[in-house]
């Protein structure tokens, strides 16, 4: 089958069918993992669509469950869509909105990467991920970048650490590449790029990164936050009203649009 018209959410679907099929037959994930040589901690991870099963996974599953070929039909829909399941849900609203206003405090940011950096940030992962997993994780992250020509076309902004424009992923050759192409977003007329200098006496960002969507036609904001513990929307107020005072306080602390230009300039030049 043609990778192209296999379903995005899949995994997720596909997770939600073995637990489904676990749990009707009395069956532990502890138990499911030794018949199938996965560990526990891995079968919760197939079923909340974090991990495709590979190996004799399904057709072991679909067996000892009593599926009757269910979960191998639908693990026929399964790819490497490069996105983690969690992420499908942030991506369908960053697909629409009106406004994406990203803090950055580690990385450059996945809009702005190059796909030699972004190969790089994949190859750090823990555990390690697959070739192919990193191939379609690359293709997805540039893929998204598509948004900065979208008609209407959002506003986009970034308030990125000095540190995470100095961090070597991939090695000073990536990083100047990277840099340079963050230059050359940076003179897109919807694209506002900031950086916050490394001896500020204050900042409102010492929280952590985070991400603020307008929805369409401006008509209600959504904050989505990720770490190391989960990731999650705010949708409610006052969280809301408070992340976006949070991010116009990091904007006034920042560097000009300008300066922070010519910041970036400077930091590629001296790589």
């Amino acid at each position: 089958m043609n990778n192209e018209k296999k379903t995005p959410g899949a995994a997720k679907a596909f997770g939600a069918l073995l637990r489904f099929h676990r749990e009707r037959a009395g069956i532990s994930q502890e138990a499911l993992g030794r018949k199938t040589g996965y560990s526990k901690s891995q079968v919760a991870m197939i079923e909340r669509g974090e991990r495709r099963p590979k190996g004799r996974f399904v057709e072991l599953a679909d067996e000892m469950l009593g599926a009757q070929g269910a979960l191998l039909k639908v693990a026929e829909e399964v790819t490497a869509s490069g996105v983690a399941a969690w992420f499908e849900d942030y991506l369908e609203e960053e697909a629409k909105a009106a406004g994406i206003h990203k803090y950055e405090i580690q990385l450059i940011p996945g809009l702005l990467q190059t796909p030699e950096y972004a190969q790089a940030v994949f190859h750090c992962a823990v555990p390690a991920l697959e070739d192919e997993d990193i191939e379609a994780g690359v293709a997805a992250r540039i893929k998204r970048q598509e948004l900065f020509f979208r008609k209407p076309s959002p506003v986009v902004t970034f308030v990125l650490e000095q540190a995470a424009l100095t961090k070597p992923l991939g090695g000073p050759d990536v990083l100047r590449k990277n840099l340079q192409y963050v230059r050359e977003c940076a003179d897109l007329r919807n694209v506002t790029i900031q950086v916050m200098p490394q001896n500020g006496w204050t900042h409102a960002g010492l929280d952590g990164s985070f991400t603020l969507l307008e929805t369409e036609e401006r008509r209600s904001q959504i904050v989505f936050i990720e770490g190391q513990g989960g990731r999650y929307f705010l949708s409610e107020q006052p969280d809301v009203g408070d992340v976006f005072a949070r991010y116009s306080a990091l904007r006034a602390q920042a560097l000009t649009p300008e300066d922070s230009a010519r910041l970036i300039e400077q930091v590629a030049r001296e790589l």
